[in-house]
């Protein structure tokens, strides 16, 4: 491509919105422009790259046994109300027909691959299968963001198996995990495979891989002791603390103007891990009006915080907001200085009363210092079960660094990251909702087990920025970059002219990808437009390095330069 004849020019400044450094550069570079929030047009230089990792990720689905297909992107609501997922999953993009049908745009695809599961599979003959495409997803993205990072229009590759039982599932996802972390490695960005959380996908368990980046918006929990590793709302960790030998009187204490944990630690004189925290929401149940949920009184240890997504997956399915003050004392509770002693206690989320679902830190110390639901005041000496009821004890506290691992003992370390792929065992979740089944070998009729294996191609072009780049601008990994050799011409004469035009052609009858810088513009502008863009090889043609027997040879990725003679040129790239 002559460079004089491209479609968009490289820009001097960033955007003012634009935070992360892929955001910046790939603007900068003539990679991509904004449509609006959350959408953007691939240029044909970032066309150019995406199509390098769509063949990586190709060859290496084809290469564990994947056939690719290409699914619509939009859905007849009726797949989604059979796998109870159209009133749950809040990013859908809903639209309706003048003939009053009602239609999604693709979120994500189990809800096709099921029903053609349902329609294609007869007999245990017809499995396994894996199948996946490369295509557009929508999600209405409550706030787009990170450029690329998060938006609401995407490429998506996304991989379905099929199989005849759980264990033939767990068989083959190991070779899906392999097939990721050769991924990421070909496209320059090893990634690390963590323990997840389902969430609205659903089924038995996930792997989350992640790139270690300090402004990514996904945190994980890794040990400096053993490989553990977990995504912060999937993360175990060890509650340190045993009860007391001794249990205290429960006594009711003035604390004036303490209404935070901190202010209570401080004014009785105790840790803040002998307190209790209250945190206070409403739940509203999938598929249900906000009218129709509940009450949800949280209870951990002071020294800990509450994870919601932990906290939704205690109770079940549905959506989680704060508590408002009238809601809280409608329950019979104070705001700031609320605990269970004294409430109705429900015994179960269907039953009457307040749902107290406490943390299990709560049984690993006592004596604690909890609110007294009277205003200004705090009981010491609170130990449970003796002063007060709970509905459900489940893990619903936030691991966090400097907690103890519960696989080695040792300590865990909260780091941030970027998620670059997620596999799920999906099991049996959406061939029961649908009755998606198989003959066996007996003829008996048997659920299908099924695997969903995303990776968001345009989040993984900026990954590849984030861990490649320098103060001048994107440096490719030569497995994706949008051209092999930026070649250019600077200065004056006829000979400059025509041993580039010449090297332009010999270079693409070699079969090289050649970005020509063809243009009249100064020596800066051309290099820096070269340091911007990126390419793996700089092959800069002037009077000078002629003179002297050749051309000027430079790795993007390396300081030094090479004189090497036009007649070599080729064996020394290839």
């Amino acid at each position: 491509m002559r460079l004089s004849r491209s479609f968009g020019k490289t820009l001097r400044e960033a955007p003012a919105d634009a935070e992360m450094i892929s955001h910046q550069l790939l603007i900068r570079g003539n990679f991509i422009r904004p449509a609006g929030a959350g959408i953007y047009t691939f240029m044909p230089f970032g066309y150019r790259v995406i199509r390098k990792i769509w063949n990586i990720l190709s060859e290496e689905m084809d290469a564990i046994g994947g056939q690719e297909m290409w699914m619509p992107n939009l859905h007849p609501s009726a797949l989604w109300e059979a796998t109870g997922r159209w009133n749950t999953v809040d990013v859908l993009f809903k639209l309706k027909t003048g003939a009053n049908r009602e239609y999604a745009l693709s979120a994500t695809h189990e809800e096709i691959v099921v029903d053609l599961a349902l329609r294609e599979t007869e007999s245990y003959r017809d499995l396994p299968r894996m199948v996946y495409h490369i295509s557009k997803k929508f999600r209405n993205e409550a706030r787009a963001r990170g450029g690329l990072m998060r938006l609401r229009e995407f490429i998506m590759k996304d991989a379905y198996t099929l199989d005849t039982s759980e264990e033939a599932l767990d068989e083959y996802y190991p070779h899906m995990i392999q097939a990721y972390y050769n991924i990421f490695e070909r496209c320059g960005t090893p990634a690390r495979a963590i323990n997840a959380d389902v969430g609205a996908m659903g089924g038995k368990s996930s792997h989350e891989f992640v790139v270690p980046h300090d402004q990514g918006e996904d945190t994980f929990i890794a040990c400096a002791n053993c490989d553990y590793a977990a995504n912060v709302e999937a993360a175990v960790f060890v509650r340190e603390g045993e009860k007391p030998e001794k249990l205290d009187e429960l006594v009711k204490t003035a604390t004036p103007d303490c209404k935070t944990i901190a202010d209570v630690a401080d004014f009785i004189g105790v840790p803040t891990s002998q307190t209790g925290k209250a945190v206070f929401y409403w739940w509203t149940p999938a598929g249900e009006e906000e009218k129709n949920g509940r009450f949800i009184f949280g209870l951990v240890r002071g020294d800990l915080d509450v994870n919601e997504v932990k906290l939704i997956n205690a109770i079940g399915e549905g959506t989680i907001r704060p508590a408002t003050d009238a809601e809280i004392i409608a329950a019979g509770g104070t705001p700031g200085y609320a605990s269970p002693i004294g409430l109705d206690v429900a015994k179960s989320i269907d039953a009457p009363g307040v749902f107290v679902i406490a943390d299990t830190s709560l049984e690993a110390g006592g004596n604690f210092v909890v609110g007294a639901n009277d205003d200004g005041y705090h009981y010491t000496g609170a130990n449970y079960p003796r002063d007060f009821a709970i509905s459900q004890m489940a893990d619903i506290a936030q691991a966090d660094t400097g907690h103890q691992c519960a696989q080695c003992g040792g300590r865990i370390e909260a780091r941030r990251a970027i998620e670059a792929g997620h596999c799920f065992k999906l099991g049996t979740r959406y061939s029961k909702a649908v009755n998606a089944t198989y003959l066996d070998e007996n003829g008996k009729p048997k659920l299908i087990f099924m695997g969903s294996y995303g990776i968001g191609l345009d989040r993984l072009m900026a990954t590849i920025v984030e861990k490649h780049h320098d103060e001048y601008g994107i440096i490719w990994p030569d497995s994706v970059a949008p051209f092999q050799v930026h070649l250019m011409h600077i200065g004056k004469g006829d000979d400059v002219r025509k041993t580039a035009d010449s090297l332009y052609d010999t270079l693409r009858k070699e079969g090289f990808d050649v970005l020509y810088d063809d243009r009249e513009a100064s020596p800066g502008v051309k290099f820096n437009d070269a340091d911007l863009i990126g390419v793996p090889w700089r092959i800069t043609v002037g009077g000078r390095s002629l003179k002297q027997g050749g051309v000027e040879v430079k790795r993007r990725s390396e300081k030094d330069r090479h004189l090497v003679p036009v007649e070599e040129l080729i064996a020394h790239l290839t």
